[in-house]
């Protein structure tokens, strides 16, 4: 929801359409995030043993940045919409628990757990490759350096992550069918990379074109795999579509702004079409499933 707020802003920009739509979207993602975290917070006082289940397993460990990681991105959307001190303080308590949580995710990775290569999927770029979307709001509140201390994390993550991930695809088992959508989570690095360099040099140079492209290529084999993506089951891994979707609608748009190509202006619109049907696929899907108790049961 946060992704999508920020593309229907960057769409406002691009168009000059009205603003009262990404305030309302804006105020929808704030809402489900004190919902979710209000119940995890519950589960947490009532079932500890379950969250320390949780940070213990070697998939679900990577999710636990995503609080994070919505904070910096609802900072980053408040700043948008309203410059203030909310906004930065907001986007400051999520990119300091986000360095917490990269650490101790990372600590985790590289201590005496039994992590093996079949553990290793994309949602494993969450924890540490997150830390590349602190500076789209940190370079306009000012924080230069710290910025670019979070996107060169971010980067040499992505770089070493995707090619433990790759590694995982071609010589081991497929992915399991819950975890085949976090394949989309792929294309969120370069397009994401992409947002934040611009915002931190406001070019668009050799380097920007090169994680622009990227973007493409990994939008383009996920588009390859949409046949078999669709043909899974419904599961809550599917929300996973959504925020690279958005990333690369963002970035689309602003290679169209800075290269002043009409052409990805026009993609740019398809994409953020794209974005609006997958996440009302998903909203529809979801509560079919809630009301069916699909959600929420204990896994064999």
């Amino acid at each position: 929801m946060a992704g999508l707020t920020l593309a229907t802003q960057r769409l406002q920009h691009t168009l000059g359409s009205h603003a009262l739509f990404p305030l309302a979207l804006l105020a929808i993602t704030i809402v489900c995030f004190i919902a979710v975290a209000t119940l995890y917070a519950i589960k947490a006082m009532r079932h500890p043993t379950d969250i320390a289940w949780e940070w213990n397993h070697p998939v679900r460990i990577s999710f636990f940045p995503t609080i994070s990681v919505s904070l910096v991105l609802i900072g980053t959307a408040m700043a948008k919409a309203a410059p203030g001190g909310m906004a930065m303080t907001i986007w400051g308590i999520g990119a300091l628990l986000h360095l917490v949580g990269t650490l101790a995710v990372v600590s985790a990775w590289i201590g005496h757990r039994p992590f093996e290569a079949l553990h290793i999927n994309p949602a494993w770029f969450i924890p540490a490759v997150g830390n590349i979307i602190v500076p789209i709001a940190g370079a306009e509140f000012g924080f230069i350096e710290i910025s670019w201390f979070f996107f060169s994390v971010g980067l040499v993550f992505w770089v070493v992550l995707l090619t433990l991930v790759f590694n995982r695809l071609i010589f081991h088992n497929p992915l399991p069918d819950k975890l085949m959508p976090t394949l989309v989570i792929l294309i969120a690095p370069p397009a994401v990379g992409l947002i934040a360099y611009e915002q931190l040099t406001g070019e668009l140079d050799v380097f920007a074109r090169i994680l622009y492209n990227a973007a493409i290529l990994f939008f383009l084999i996920i588009a390859a795999q949409a046949t078999k993506l669709r043909r899974l089951p419904f599961a809550l891994s599917w929300w996973a579509y959504s925020f690279p979707i958005a990333a690369f609608t963002i970035a689309t748009f602003i290679f169209a702004e800075k290269s002043g190509s009409a052409l990805h202006q026009k993609a740019g619109i398809a994409l953020y079409a794209l974005l609006c049907a997958v996440i009302l696929l998903l909203i529809w899907k979801t509560l079919t499933a809630i009301r069916n108790g699909a959600v929420c049961v204990p896994e064999g």
